[in-house]
């Protein structure tokens, strides 16, 4: 009978191996192309792997970009564009095609390990489109079932804040009136594929649109008094803690207490218009150096302090050819010819004069080694079947 418990518990592991996961370690970067003037995907891959950043996302599927990551070791998610779910929602025949000509001609090669449906879909101005985005997920996910993927490719899509309707304090956070009733049936199925919850959060944005009522050093990482929250009876000491424990109360409120949320997005722009006075060189860089250390601590948050905290951050490069507010042009880490921005800790393609800080390891990120997502999984794995050894 032990020898049966035995079998059965390693199946069981063995099952929830099986499942797929897109985030190694804690840090990662978006990849964004909305420029004329930066580095070649080629050169991108240098890059990142000089700065040991394995997690990356793009916003499309560009076979350029697919290309040069082959061999690389580096972790994709790509992106299917808003364009296209409509189209994906109403024909399981052409999301098959996208996938197969898309994921599964590039695996194992390229390591695509999601496809993010959409973004910021739910909580936007497009009834249609909000209304697709469920058919255009499901459909993804069964063109991956169908070519024998969906092990290894795990399925997405991130949200705005705009999907909640209100913030604060973080305990008594709601999805939106509207938005509810097609957010439930998609967690639904997130939960049965066990994807998590994608948020994009930007404590920029947040002070950029109340400075009066937001202290900048909260946003920025910085000694602060932070918050109280009464309800939960929990402190904050940073803003963006307090972004995704509301994410956790809205998924908490909606019955799904257990999904996870990572953060598909968080950046800080480095230069903006005169409406944009938190866009500044100092504060991207303060922003960003206290945000890595975070990171590297590998904790949750005070809401959920077992969930590690998991971050894409907004951008790689400055992008020329973003539309919107100034900012919109300022979010990378490092300019179009490759140089650092500031500096942080990375090193660029060229040399910049930009000041100097202490560096911070991505050892102890979590994005440097190989394997760090699973040694500790393996570990688990190993002290179970010993001790049921030891007993049979």
């Amino acid at each position: 009978m032990r020898i049966l418990r035995f079998l059965f518990l390693v199946f069981s592991l063995g099952i929830n191996v099986l499942v797929a996961t897109a985030f190694t370690g804690t840090y990662g970067i978006n990849y964004g192309r909305i420029a004329d003037n930066i580095p070649s995907p080629e050169k991108v891959v240098t890059l990142l792997k000089a700065a040991k950043i394995k997690n990356v996302r793009i916003y499309d599927a560009d076979h350029s970009v697919l290309t040069a990551f082959k061999g690389s070791g580096l972790e994709l998610v790509i992106g299917l564009p808003n364009e296209y779910v409509k189209e994906m929602s109403s024909n399981a025949d052409h999301a098959l095609t996208w996938v197969k000509d898309n994921v599964k001609s590039f695996l194992p090669e390229t390591k695509i390990v999601g496809i993010a449906v959409g973004n910021e879909v739910l909580g936007g101005g497009d009834y249609d489109l909000a209304v697709a985005l469920l058919g255009a997920v499901k459909n993804i996910h069964n063109a991956t079932k169908t070519l024998h993927i969906d092990k290894i490719v795990q399925i997405s899509t991130a949200h705005s804040q705009g999907v909640f309707a209100n913030s604060y304090p973080p305990s008594s956070c709601i999805f939106k009136e509207g938005v509810d009733q097609l957010m439930k049936p998609l967690l639904e199925f997130f939960s049965e594929i066990h994807s998590p919850f994608c948020l994009n959060a930007y404590p920029f944005l947040a002070y950029t649109y109340n400075p009066g009522k937001i202290d900048i050093n909260y946003a920025l990482f910085q000694p602060t008094e932070g918050i109280y929250d009464e309800k939960s009876n929990l402190h904050y000491d940073n803003l963006l803690d307090a972004q995704i424990d509301a994410a956790y109360a809205a998924l908490d409120d909606a019955g799904f207490k257990k999904m996870e949320v990572i953060i598909t997005e968080t950046g800080w722009a480095s230069h903006g218009d005169q409406s944009e006075p938190g866009a500044t060189s100092s504060n991207a860089r303060t922003y960003h150096y206290n945000l890595k250390k975070r990171l590297a601590k590998r904790k949750g948050t005070p809401m959920k302090p077992k969930f590690v905290l998991k971050a894409y951050i907004f951008a790689l490069f400055n992008e020329n050819s973003k539309p919107g507010a100034g900012s919109e042009k300022y979010y990378g880490l490092f300019k179009a010819d490759g140089s650092i921005s500031y500096d942080i800790g990375f090193s660029g393609l060229k040399s910049s004069s930009a000041s100097s800080l202490s560096r911070v390891s991505f050892k102890d990120i979590g994005g440097g080694g190989m394997w760090a997502g699973s040694y500790s999984l393996l570990s688990a794995i190993s002290a179970s079947i010993l001790i049921l050894l030891l007993r049979i």
